[in-house]
């Protein structure tokens, strides 16, 4: 798929999962096993800035990474790495992504055209 412009909403995804995440100093951190989910940085380039975004730990030590606002080019086999603050939590390689902005975009304008339709379909009370 070669997306129409570098800004395109096909490029922008805001879900991931990860493999199983190596986790430098506690493995896995104590707020996540706890909580089943923590809030933390991500990034996945070197020199990207950092975004905010919920880990949700799954049983095999994955996790899936909801991120606070849509992020361009997320790519599969490239790695997630977590902080906290300064320090480097951990990070896993990325295997599986959620839909792009334009797929739920998609998703949404069909759901508001079949509302419509049913809509014209109720017949007038008599």
């Amino acid at each position: 798929f070669k997306a129409p412009s570098t800004d395109h909403p096909a490029l922008y995804r805001d879900l991931l999962r990860t493999n199983r995440v190596h986790w430098i100093a506690e493995e896995p951190p104590a707020e996540l096993i706890r909580d089943k989910m923590m809030e933390c940085h991500f990034r996945f380039r070197h020199q990207m800035a950092l975004v905010p975004c919920v880990l949700t730990l799954n049983q095999d030590g994955s996790v899936w990474v909801t991120l606070v606002k849509p992020t361009r080019a997320l790519t599969p086999g490239q790695f997630a790495v977590f902080y906290k603050g300064d320090e480097c939590l951990g990070s896993g390689k990325i295997v599986r992504l959620g839909p792009s902005m334009f797929t739920m975009q998609q998703g949404k304008n069909r759901e508001e055209g079949a509302k419509k339709e049913d809509i014209d379909k109720v017949e007038p009370a008599t």
